[in-house]
């Protein structure tokens, strides 16, 4: 978390280096937004989150206060971070919610937070670091709330330190990253999120808020904490917002664990947003001189709809979240659907063979290449075995991953290997030798997962992370041009208990254990930074900004159909960068719909993301490695303005028979438009001009269409050089036939 815990330690010793003390007001500025933040009656409030406000003297006026009505028992206060306890000095009753609850040593139950000091740190060029510590009036308990507003993008990111100065332990029933009060702002609210399942994720789902109502998503896999639900949303503030018009509040919690976030209204309008690790498992217990920093929470407001928050995010996502954001992703193929665990060298020589002829760059070698002895993971035992022995099957790979990497390169390719290395098989080597090591309960049988033998390994335990992190490290050490690494995690936590904490802290290890994963992550990380890592698990598991942090790409789904992809990618667009998702073609008919969709279709999906393949390029027709290669080498000019560029989403696939999307590099001189038909007849409709936006009024753009299969063309302006003022009013005209008709245009200024 680029050394959080240090910086929140700092603040709350006397005497802080540099920092720059604020008086009992404040407005934290982005681009365009502004938080404006009070201390009334010793607590701080919020007076206003939106679009940018200069004046203090006019944010004070313009403000919520209770002269707008209601009575005394529904006012609550606008809080910065609310907290379960007495308000009796604030005059608006008592909390009973908010986002922090805390059972004090001698078993009190509430907290009664004070403003005790409020300051700013000196930070990076363009960034406002804001912290404001807060106490409890009668316990030595400190709540140190940080703010980081980033100036370009437009997101302010925040975060808690909690700090038990007590003579005992506290108990943290609820511990919430974010819990900020939003006075009166609108009559109407509505909460869009994404949720899913396994070859199904990232939906796309709205509903609205009722008054009296709380809505709330969440995940207490443990592990797979984007399945069912993804730790991000979008707050409308009105009755409806679309991607081009509405006040829009987005936010995104930084955590591969359990986690929930929640919105509720009242019968006033008042509305919490809260967002965090989720307790649901019992109160995280906080030893005496303890503390503790809860997850990051990144936030965001347009007043011109949904497709700037997802703009605003992706920017901040690229230049302050990932490990090396503005780093264009290569070309891959991933051996999985090419061959399952089925291989020899020469299968996966083969295989290198043929991606490089189409203009590929890395080579990823799957699940199947470890294990010793019985526990050999092979064609045989499939997924029962091995998992925890991260040693090379010497039977199926002789020259092992260093001769499969000289191999590469003597192909001009990078390398690259699948791991799982937060799992264990009980069929294994490792677990034969510490069965202590796996999360289980102490008095039960140990719970089971995938091939009947699949459970998670205790990374709450220092002993079981430094024997992960000597495996891999060996195995790294040796490939010195280690390029990629497939990160796969395909377990839930089937049991909820750790041998290695006492019994007064089990309630701790779902926390610890995602501490104590970002701990491994990171160390990996600093001795191999050259080495990419994609975030997959079952899929769509681990698609978080948490993990985000060490990792630079995810596998958003094991759903690789084209046509599924259309929807699974655009709901993964509203919160993450094209640089992020990792789009693959593959076999027909398809591995998990059994669809046969055209290879163009198959590539117009895919090169919308981080472009790669999945199958056996032997299998492929001449013809269609032809395509393949020019379609690879279009891929290769349009990459920057794809992974780096501003994302506009056109039509929605959820409205329509067909979908359409673009991308606009920062200078405005280089556009890209995807467009996809979904099962439609033909002619089925006539498909208006698309109204392109982000480009310049005042440039012209040659309009070229690539990507074209035996000729068939899907614009009548196609070559011509159009200014973008028209394209934008007018539209770019351009047709579908048939079921899985696609097209990519390429604009370019003249």
């Amino acid at each position: 978390m680029k050394n959080v815990s240090m910086l929140a330690l700092a603040v709350c010793t006397a005497g802080t280096l540099f920092a720059a003390e604020v008086g009992d007001s404040f407005l934290l500025h982005t681009k365009n937004t502004t938080l404006a933040l009070c201390r009334q009656q010793g607590s701080w409030n919020v007076l206003h989150y939106g679009a940018k406000v200069s004046s203090q003297s006019d944010a004070f006026a313009l403000a919520w206060n209770r002269w707008a009505g209601g009575n005394s028992v529904s006012q609550r206060r606008p809080a910065a971070y609310a907290a379960y306890g007495g308000d009796k000095d604030g005059g608006y009753g008592f909390n009973k919610f908010g986002g922090l609850q805390v059972t004090h040593a001698d078993g009190c139950l509430t907290l009664h937070l004070v403003g005790e000091k409020a300051e700013t740190l000196p930070d990076e060029t363009g960034v406002t670091h804001l912290v404001l510590v807060q106490r409890d009036r009668f316990y030595p308990f400190w709540v140190v709330q940080h703010f980081r507003a980033l100036e370009k993008c437009d997101v302010i990111e925040t975060w808690i330190e909690l700090r038990n100065g007590e003579d005992g332990a506290v108990r943290l029933g609820r511990m919430d990253s974010f819990a900020m009060g939003f006075p009166l702002i609108a009559n109407a609210f509505r909460f869009q999120y994404v949720t899913g399942q396994w070859a199904a994720e990232a939906q796309l789902r709205e509903t609205s808020i009722e008054r009296g109502q709380t809505v709330s998503i969440g995940s207490r896999s443990g592990v797979r904490d984007a399945w069912e639900n993804n730790a991000s949303f979008m707050l409308t503030a009105g009755e409806t917002s679309s991607e081009t018009s509405g006040r829009v509040f987005g936010g995104v919690l930084c955590w591969s664990g359990s986690w929930g976030i929640s919105v509720q209204r009242d019968h006033c309008d008042f509305v919490e947003i809260r967002a965090g690790a989720d307790t649901s498992a019992g109160a995280y217990v906080l030893d005496a001189g303890k503390s503790i920093t809860l997850p990051k929470f990144a936030f965001t407001f347009s007043s011109k709809g949904k497709g700037q928050i997802s703009r605003n995010i992706h920017r901040w996502a690229r230049d302050w979240q990932l490990p090396a954001g503005s780093k264009l992703r290569p070309v891959l193929l991933n051996s999985w659907e090419g061959s399952y665990f089925s291989f020899t060298e020469k299968v996966l020589h083969d295989m290198m063979d043929g991606v490089k002829e189409m203009g590929g760059e890395l080579f990823v070698l799957d699940d199947g290449w470890f294990g010793t002895g019985k526990y050999a993971r092979d064609d045989v035992h499939k997924d029962k075995v091995g998992l925890g022995d991260w040693v090379i099957n010497p039977e199926k790979l002789p020259n092992g991953l260093v001769g499969l990497s000289d191999e590469a390169k003597a192909r001009g390719l990078k390398f690259g290997f699948w791991v799982e290395p937060e799992m264990v098989n009980t069929n294994s080597w490792l677990y034969e030798a510490h069965p202590e090591w796996v999360i289980r309960e102490k008095n039960r049988p140990v719970n089971v997962g995938r091939g009947g033998s699949q459970t998670v390994l205790d990374y709450s335990n220092p002993a079981v992370r430094q024997n992960t992190y000597n495996q891999l490290d060996a195995l790294y050490s040796k490939i010195l041009d280690l390029a990629y690494i497939k990160w796969d995690a395909n377990a839930d936590f089937y049991n909820m208990g750790s041998t290695y904490l006492d019994a007064a802290h089990q309630a701790n290890l779902p926390f610890d254990y995602t501490v104590g994963l970002y701990d491994l992550l990171a160390k990996l990380r600093a001795k191999y930074p050259q080495v990419d890592i994609q975030a997959c698990s079952s899929g769509g598991g681990h698609v978080d900004f948490g993990f985000l942090r060490y990792a630079d790409e995810f596998w958003g789904s094991d759903d690789s159909d084209a046509r599924e992809r259309v929807f699974i990618q655009w709901g993964e667009s509203q919160f993450y960068p094209a640089c992020t998702i990792a789009a693959h073609v593959t076999d027909v008919p398809n591995h998990q719909t059994h669809r046969t969709t055209p290879l163009k279709y198959r590539f117009d999906v895919a090169m919308s993301a981080r472009l790669g393949f999945e199958l056996h390029p032997k299998n492929m027709s001449a013809e269609d490695v032809a395509f393949a290669k020019k379609c690879v080498a279009d891929y290769k000019r349009i990459r920057p303005t794809v992974q780096q560029g501003d994302l506009y989403r056109l039509v929605s696939p959820y409205d329509n028979n067909y979908a359409a999307l673009m991308y606009v590099n920062e200078e405005a001189t280089h556009a890209v438009v995807f467009l996809w038909g979904l099962a439609r007849g033909n002619w089925s409709d006539f498909v208006p001009p698309l109204a392109l936006q982000g480009l310049a009024d005042d440039k012209s753009y040659a309009v070229k269409e690539i990507n074209v299969a035996k000729g068939r063309k899907h614009c009548r302006v196609d070559g011509r050089i159009l200014g973008g003022s028209a394209l934008g009013s007018m539209g770019l005209p351009v047709r579908l036939s048939g079921d899985y008709d696609s097209a990519v245009f390429e604009l370019t200024a003249k």
